[in-house]
């Protein structure tokens, strides 16, 4: 049980991190860019966007946090963070990819959390799923 315990909360505390970095990164859009290898322009719209979303991710990681108090009774939360959130981040990523918005090295360690985190997740989410808190 202990060993089922250790991985739920590494995922959330991979998570707790991956999430308070973008979220500080969304409010200085020029430190986004530049981390995410994308090339576009800080401008009024962007900067509006980011910053919308920001709440958002700081909201997501207090509830990841919160859910790493109680790993096993609040195993479902990785599932929600799993799929559509990181999952859809992936899409993202390789959309920026495919149309030349992203520049795929600089992006490359993004999408490597990215995927490790959506396959941990989903493998500790499934070792633990009949364990009962």
């Amino acid at each position: 049980m202990n060993d089922k315990v250790l991985w739920l909360r590494i995922c959330y505390w991979w998570g707790i991190i991956a999430d308070a970095v973008m979220a500080m990164l969304m409010l200085w859009p020029e430190l986004f860019l530049r981390f995410m290898g994308l090339r576009l322009t800080p401008d009024m719209g962007l900067t509006y966007g980011l910053r919308f979303g920001a709440p958002l991710m700081i909201g997501w990681t207090i509830l990841l946090f919160w859910a790493s108090r109680r790993p096993v009774e609040r195993k479902a939360i990785l599932l929600i963070t799993a799929y559509p959130v990181v999952a859809g981040y992936i899409l993202l990523n390789v959309y920026g990819f495919v149309t030349g918005l992203a520049v795929l090295a600089q992006a490359i360690p993004t999408l490597l959390s990215q995927v490790g985190l959506l396959a941990l997740s989903t493998v500790s989410y499934l070792w633990v799923k009949d364990t009962q808190p």
